[in-house]
């Protein structure tokens, strides 16, 4: 019966605000207010706020959202131990089978790994020219707006 009360008082002085608010022709932000004050009329007509006030005061939905803390929280460690140690018994096997795979009857090193020798790298530009490139993109940015 409070909580109701509570809700239609706040709800009323929301209203009341946006009122205010639209008679400053700030109707955006009235609206906006209205529909915030409306939410707790709202929860009080959909029974919301009757349950909440039923469940927090009863020691049988305390321990049940312990108990579902107590299982998120054994849910949340498992999960945390799997990824540091690479998945299920399962997939450890599956991966050290795919990494024999990975080398070929004959060969000495890994077909899928890395490069032996380093890509050739391409050639370097003289400094002047990547510095004449620069400018001359800047200028036409400079001639393109009249400066």
């Amino acid at each position: 019966m409070i909580a109701e009360t509570v809700c239609s008082a706040v709800s009323a002085a929301g209203l009341g605000i946006a009122a205010v608010t639209a008679y400053r022709k700030r109707f955006l932000s009235a609206a906006r207010l209205a529909a915030y004050s409306l939410v707790p009329v709202g929860l009080v007509l959909t029974g919301v706020v009757g349950w909440a006030a039923d469940t927090a005061f009863s020691l049988k939905a305390w321990v049940g959202f312990g108990v579902l803390g107590v299982a998120w929280l054994g849910f949340m460690t498992t999960r945390a131990i799997e990824r540091r140690t690479g998945g299920t018994r399962k997939e450890r096997k599956a991966a050290k089978a795919a990494q024999r795979e990975a080398v070929a009857p004959a060969a000495s090193a890994p077909s899928l790994g890395g490069a032996a020798r380093p890509a050739a790298k391409p050639a370097a530009k003289p400094k002047a020219a990547a510095a004449a490139e620069d400018f001359s993109d800047i200028e036409a940015i400079l001639k393109k707006h009249g400066i």
